[in-house]
Protein backbone atom coordinates (compact mmCIF):
# COMPACT_ATOMS: atom_id res chain seq x y z
CA UNK A 1 0.00 0.00 0.00
CA UNK A 2 1.51 3.38 -1.08
CA UNK A 3 0.51 6.14 1.28
CA UNK A 4 0.62 9.91 0.24
CA UNK A 5 2.99 12.22 1.44
CA UNK A 6 0.23 14.53 2.81
CA UNK A 7 -1.61 11.36 4.21
CA UNK A 8 2.11 10.61 6.44
CA UNK A 9 2.01 13.73 7.42
CA UNK A 10 -1.21 13.68 8.71
CA UNK A 11 -1.20 10.48 10.46
CA UNK A 12 2.78 11.45 12.39
CA UNK A 13 0.35 13.41 14.12
CA UNK A 14 -2.83 11.63 14.74
CA UNK A 15 -2.24 8.68 18.15
CA UNK A 16 -5.69 6.59 18.46
CA UNK A 17 -6.96 5.00 21.39
CA UNK A 18 -9.82 2.11 20.13
CA UNK A 19 -12.89 0.93 22.10
CA UNK A 20 -14.04 -2.58 21.72
CA UNK A 21 -16.72 -4.45 23.73
CA UNK A 22 -15.32 -7.38 25.49
CA UNK A 23 -18.33 -9.27 25.45
CA UNK A 24 -18.81 -9.34 21.75
CA UNK A 25 -19.75 -11.81 19.34
CA UNK A 26 -16.02 -13.77 19.55
CA UNK A 27 -15.27 -14.07 16.00
CA UNK A 28 -16.50 -10.75 14.99
CA UNK A 29 -14.16 -9.42 17.56
CA UNK A 30 -11.45 -11.54 16.57
CA UNK A 31 -11.59 -10.44 12.89
CA UNK A 32 -12.23 -6.41 13.86
CA UNK A 33 -8.77 -6.53 16.39
CA UNK A 34 -6.94 -8.25 13.47
CA UNK A 35 -8.31 -5.73 11.04
CA UNK A 36 -7.45 -2.53 13.30
CA UNK A 37 -4.07 -3.75 13.98
CA UNK A 38 -3.16 -4.22 10.72
CA UNK A 39 -4.55 -1.24 9.00
CA UNK A 40 -3.13 1.09 11.87
CA UNK A 41 0.12 0.11 11.58
CA UNK A 42 0.53 0.57 7.92
CA UNK A 43 -0.88 3.82 8.45
CA UNK A 44 1.77 4.11 11.14
CA UNK A 45 -0.07 5.99 13.64
CA UNK A 46 0.25 4.67 17.32
CA UNK A 47 -2.39 3.34 18.92
CA UNK A 48 -3.94 1.52 22.05
CA UNK A 49 -6.81 -0.94 22.51
CA UNK A 50 -9.17 -0.88 25.50
CA UNK A 51 -12.27 -2.27 26.48
CA UNK A 52 -15.58 -0.10 27.02
CA UNK A 53 -17.13 -0.69 30.27
CA UNK A 54 -21.13 -1.60 30.80
CA UNK A 55 -21.14 1.61 33.52
CA UNK A 56 -20.30 4.36 31.32
CA UNK A 57 -17.14 5.42 33.41
CA UNK A 58 -14.86 6.89 31.04
CA UNK A 59 -14.09 10.21 33.18
CA UNK A 60 -10.20 9.30 33.24
CA UNK A 61 -10.13 9.74 29.68
CA UNK A 62 -9.84 13.59 29.75
CA UNK A 63 -6.41 13.23 31.73
CA UNK A 64 -4.95 10.70 29.26
CA UNK A 65 -5.60 12.13 26.42
CA UNK A 66 -4.16 15.47 27.55
CA UNK A 67 -1.23 13.30 28.92
CA UNK A 68 -0.54 10.76 26.59
CA UNK A 69 -1.84 13.57 23.04
CA UNK A 70 -4.77 11.26 22.48
CA UNK A 71 -5.86 12.79 18.95
CA UNK A 72 -8.39 10.13 17.90
CA UNK A 73 -11.27 8.37 20.11
CA UNK A 74 -12.50 5.50 18.06
CA UNK A 75 -15.72 3.80 19.58
CA UNK A 76 -15.92 0.31 17.89
CA UNK A 77 -19.87 0.00 18.82
CA UNK A 78 -22.80 1.21 18.76
CA UNK A 79 -25.02 4.26 19.90
CA UNK A 80 -24.94 3.68 23.31
CA UNK A 81 -21.42 3.63 23.42
CA UNK A 82 -20.86 6.53 21.45
CA UNK A 83 -23.14 8.34 23.79
CA UNK A 84 -20.92 7.53 27.25
CA UNK A 85 -17.37 8.11 26.11
CA UNK A 86 -18.99 11.64 23.65
CA UNK A 87 -20.85 12.76 26.72
CA UNK A 88 -17.45 12.04 29.00
CA UNK A 89 -15.52 14.10 26.12
CA UNK A 90 -17.65 17.01 25.91
CA UNK A 91 -14.86 19.63 25.82
CA UNK A 92 -11.93 18.24 25.08
CA UNK A 93 -10.31 19.06 22.03
CA UNK A 94 -10.01 14.96 20.11
CA UNK A 95 -11.92 13.74 17.73
CA UNK A 96 -14.36 10.52 17.86
CA UNK A 97 -14.94 8.02 14.99
CA UNK A 98 -17.07 5.53 14.88
CA UNK A 99 -17.00 1.51 13.82
CA UNK A 100 -20.52 0.79 13.37
CA UNK A 101 -20.90 -2.66 15.83
CA UNK A 102 -24.24 -2.17 17.10
CA UNK A 103 -27.67 -3.19 16.68
CA UNK A 104 -28.70 -0.18 15.06
CA UNK A 105 -26.05 2.25 14.77
CA UNK A 106 -28.18 4.96 14.01
CA UNK A 107 -25.53 8.07 14.23
CA UNK A 108 -22.95 5.86 12.20
CA UNK A 109 -25.70 5.60 9.19
CA UNK A 110 -26.61 9.03 9.62
CA UNK A 111 -23.49 10.60 9.74
CA UNK A 112 -22.56 8.16 6.02
CA UNK A 113 -20.06 6.25 7.90
CA UNK A 114 -20.75 2.14 6.35
CA UNK A 115 -20.97 -0.35 8.44
CA UNK A 116 -18.24 -2.56 6.93
CA UNK A 117 -15.19 -2.56 9.06
CA UNK A 118 -12.35 -1.51 6.23
CA UNK A 119 -14.30 1.49 4.90
CA UNK A 120 -15.14 2.91 8.13
CA UNK A 121 -11.67 3.04 9.06
CA UNK A 122 -10.89 4.70 5.52
CA UNK A 123 -13.11 7.44 6.55
CA UNK A 124 -11.28 7.64 10.21
CA UNK A 125 -7.89 7.49 8.63
CA UNK A 126 -8.61 10.22 6.25
CA UNK A 127 -8.75 12.87 9.58
CA UNK A 128 -12.07 14.44 7.80
CA UNK A 129 -14.13 15.78 11.33
CA UNK A 130 -16.90 17.97 11.66
CA UNK A 131 -18.87 18.87 14.64
CA UNK A 132 -22.10 17.75 15.14
CA UNK A 133 -24.75 18.99 18.14
CA UNK A 134 -25.93 16.76 20.50
CA UNK A 135 -28.76 17.27 23.51
CA UNK A 136 -29.98 17.12 26.92
CA UNK A 137 -32.95 15.55 28.08
CA UNK A 138 -33.88 16.38 32.07
CA UNK A 139 -29.76 16.85 32.21
CA UNK A 140 -28.84 13.04 30.40
CA UNK A 141 -26.97 13.11 27.22
CA UNK A 142 -28.14 11.83 24.26
CA UNK A 143 -25.95 12.52 21.01
CA UNK A 144 -28.93 10.96 18.11
CA UNK A 145 -32.38 10.29 19.25
CA UNK A 146 -34.79 10.00 22.21
CA UNK A 147 -37.96 8.19 22.42
CA UNK A 148 -41.20 8.36 24.41
CA UNK A 149 -44.10 5.32 24.20
CA UNK A 150 -43.89 2.87 21.79
CA UNK A 151 -39.79 2.38 20.30
CA UNK A 152 -39.17 3.20 24.28
CA UNK A 153 -40.60 -0.36 24.89
CA UNK A 154 -39.28 -1.82 22.27
CA UNK A 155 -35.77 -0.71 23.48
CA UNK A 156 -36.60 -2.07 26.92
CA UNK A 157 -37.65 -5.50 25.76
CA UNK A 158 -35.19 -5.78 23.15
CA UNK A 159 -32.36 -5.06 25.92
CA UNK A 160 -33.53 -8.20 27.68
CA UNK A 161 -32.92 -10.49 25.02
CA UNK A 162 -30.14 -12.58 24.77
CA UNK A 163 -29.84 -12.31 21.10
CA UNK A 164 -29.09 -9.36 19.40
CA UNK A 165 -29.32 -8.39 15.97
CA UNK A 166 -31.84 -7.13 13.13
CA UNK A 167 -34.18 -10.02 12.99
CA UNK A 168 -34.74 -9.56 16.95
CA UNK A 169 -35.39 -6.16 17.20
CA UNK A 170 -37.54 -6.52 14.45
CA UNK A 171 -39.60 -9.58 16.12
CA UNK A 172 -40.24 -6.94 19.49
CA UNK A 173 -41.18 -4.04 17.17
CA UNK A 174 -44.06 -6.13 15.52
CA UNK A 175 -44.89 -7.88 19.03
CA UNK A 176 -44.86 -4.49 20.81
CA UNK A 177 -47.49 -2.95 17.63
CA UNK A 178 -49.97 -5.06 18.67
CA UNK A 179 -50.13 -4.57 22.22
CA UNK A 180 -49.30 -0.32 21.83
CA UNK A 181 -51.28 1.77 23.42
CA UNK A 182 -51.51 5.85 23.03
CA UNK A 183 -50.21 7.67 26.02
CA UNK A 184 -51.18 11.42 27.18
CA UNK A 185 -48.53 14.21 26.30
CA UNK A 186 -48.51 17.96 26.75
CA UNK A 187 -45.42 19.47 24.78
CA UNK A 188 -44.52 23.07 25.58
CA UNK A 189 -42.83 25.17 22.62
CA UNK A 190 -41.79 28.41 22.91
CA UNK A 191 -45.36 29.05 25.10
CA UNK A 192 -47.48 27.26 22.17
CA UNK A 193 -48.92 23.78 24.16
CA UNK A 194 -49.79 21.06 22.45
CA UNK A 195 -52.19 18.53 24.36
CA UNK A 196 -52.39 14.90 22.77
CA UNK A 197 -52.32 11.05 22.83
CA UNK A 198 -49.60 9.66 21.33
CA UNK A 199 -48.61 6.17 20.16
CA UNK A 200 -44.50 8.00 20.50
CA UNK A 201 -42.80 10.70 20.59
CA UNK A 202 -39.46 10.97 18.87
CA UNK A 203 -37.03 14.00 19.51
CA UNK A 204 -34.02 13.52 17.21
CA UNK A 205 -30.78 15.07 16.27
CA UNK A 206 -30.39 12.56 13.39
CA UNK A 207 -32.82 11.36 10.81
CA UNK A 208 -32.42 7.81 12.06
CA UNK A 209 -33.98 5.02 14.17
CA UNK A 210 -31.03 3.01 13.00
CA UNK A 211 -30.78 0.24 10.56
CA UNK A 212 -31.49 3.31 8.16
CA UNK A 213 -35.11 4.04 9.23
CA UNK A 214 -35.90 7.24 9.01
CA UNK A 215 -37.92 8.57 11.36
CA UNK A 216 -37.41 12.87 10.62
CA UNK A 217 -36.22 13.01 7.11
CA UNK A 218 -35.32 16.28 7.62
CA UNK A 219 -33.16 16.41 10.48
CA UNK A 220 -29.24 17.38 10.65
CA UNK A 221 -26.42 16.67 12.85
CA UNK A 222 -24.99 20.09 12.79
CA UNK A 223 -27.95 22.33 12.42
CA UNK A 224 -28.51 23.61 15.54
CA UNK A 225 -32.26 22.47 15.81
CA UNK A 226 -34.01 18.92 17.40
CA UNK A 227 -36.69 17.48 15.29
CA UNK A 228 -39.57 16.38 16.95
CA UNK A 229 -42.15 14.12 15.67
CA UNK A 230 -45.37 13.11 17.09
CA UNK A 231 -47.40 10.08 16.38
CA UNK A 232 -50.83 11.14 17.10
CA UNK A 233 -53.49 8.34 18.21
CA UNK A 234 -54.97 6.87 15.31
CA UNK A 235 -56.15 3.18 14.04
CA UNK A 236 -53.09 0.69 13.77
CA UNK A 237 -53.57 0.48 9.93
CA UNK A 238 -53.64 3.72 9.57
CA UNK A 239 -50.30 4.30 12.04
CA UNK A 240 -48.63 1.97 9.45
CA UNK A 241 -49.76 3.66 6.64
CA UNK A 242 -49.01 7.26 8.40
CA UNK A 243 -45.38 6.45 9.38
CA UNK A 244 -44.72 5.22 6.24
CA UNK A 245 -45.14 8.29 4.60
CA UNK A 246 -43.18 10.02 7.01
CA UNK A 247 -40.23 8.09 6.29
CA UNK A 248 -40.81 9.29 2.74
CA UNK A 249 -41.70 12.62 2.98
CA UNK A 250 -42.21 13.47 6.10
CA UNK A 251 -42.35 17.68 6.25
CA UNK A 252 -41.46 19.86 8.81
CA UNK A 253 -44.70 22.38 9.79
CA UNK A 254 -45.17 25.29 11.86
CA UNK A 255 -46.98 24.28 15.04
CA UNK A 256 -49.02 28.10 14.70
CA UNK A 257 -51.27 26.33 11.54
CA UNK A 258 -54.51 26.62 12.09
CA UNK A 259 -55.16 22.54 10.79
CA UNK A 260 -51.60 21.39 12.81
CA UNK A 261 -53.68 19.81 16.11
CA UNK A 262 -55.48 17.96 13.47
CA UNK A 263 -52.83 16.22 11.74
CA UNK A 264 -52.13 12.29 12.80
CA UNK A 265 -48.38 13.60 12.70
CA UNK A 266 -46.77 16.83 14.25
CA UNK A 267 -43.57 17.29 12.62
CA UNK A 268 -41.49 20.15 14.21
CA UNK A 269 -37.96 21.97 14.93
CA UNK A 270 -37.28 23.53 17.81
CA UNK A 271 -34.21 24.23 20.25
CA UNK A 272 -35.86 23.46 23.02
CA UNK A 273 -39.09 21.90 24.53
CA UNK A 274 -40.80 21.06 27.52
CA UNK A 275 -42.78 17.93 27.49
CA UNK A 276 -45.25 16.46 30.18
CA UNK A 277 -45.50 12.18 30.56
CA UNK A 278 -48.59 12.06 33.24
CA UNK A 279 -49.04 9.01 31.33
CA UNK A 280 -45.31 7.45 32.18
CA UNK A 281 -44.63 6.46 28.68
CA UNK A 282 -41.13 4.65 28.74
CA UNK A 283 -38.27 6.17 27.78
CA UNK A 284 -35.05 5.25 25.67
CA UNK A 285 -31.55 7.52 24.75
CA UNK A 286 -29.89 6.40 21.98
CA UNK A 287 -31.40 3.03 21.73
CA UNK A 288 -30.34 2.13 25.46
CA UNK A 289 -33.68 2.31 27.85
CA UNK A 290 -33.52 4.54 30.26
CA UNK A 291 -35.99 5.46 33.50
CA UNK A 292 -38.85 7.81 32.65
CA UNK A 293 -39.99 10.98 34.26
CA UNK A 294 -43.51 12.79 34.58
CA UNK A 295 -41.44 15.94 33.14
CA UNK A 296 -38.86 16.18 30.54
CA UNK A 297 -36.84 19.02 29.87
CA UNK A 298 -35.02 18.73 26.53
CA UNK A 299 -32.60 21.35 24.87
CA UNK A 300 -29.87 21.16 22.09
CA UNK A 301 -26.31 21.11 22.74
CA UNK A 302 -24.68 22.78 19.49
CA UNK A 303 -21.27 21.73 18.94
CA UNK A 304 -20.78 18.97 20.86
CA UNK A 305 -18.27 17.46 19.80
CA UNK A 306 -15.75 16.20 16.72
CA UNK A 307 -16.91 13.35 14.50
CA UNK A 308 -14.98 11.89 11.61
CA UNK A 309 -17.31 11.51 8.96
CA UNK A 310 -17.02 11.13 4.95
Amino acid sequence: MIISADQLNINMNRKFIYFINPISGTGKKILLLEIIKKETELKNIPFEILHTNAAGEYEYLKEKIATEKITDIIVCGGDGTVNQIANALQGVSVNIGIVPMGSGNGLAFAAKIPKQIQKALKIIFAGNASFIDSFYINNKFSCMLCGLGFDAQVAHDFARQQKRGLATYVKQSTKNFFTAKPYPFELNIDGNIITTEAFFISIANSNQFGNNFTIAPKASLHDGLLDIVVVNKMSKMRMIWTVMKQIRNGQVRMYEDKKYHRNDIHYFQTKKLSIKNPGAAPLHIDGDPAVTASTFEIEIIEKAFKLLMP
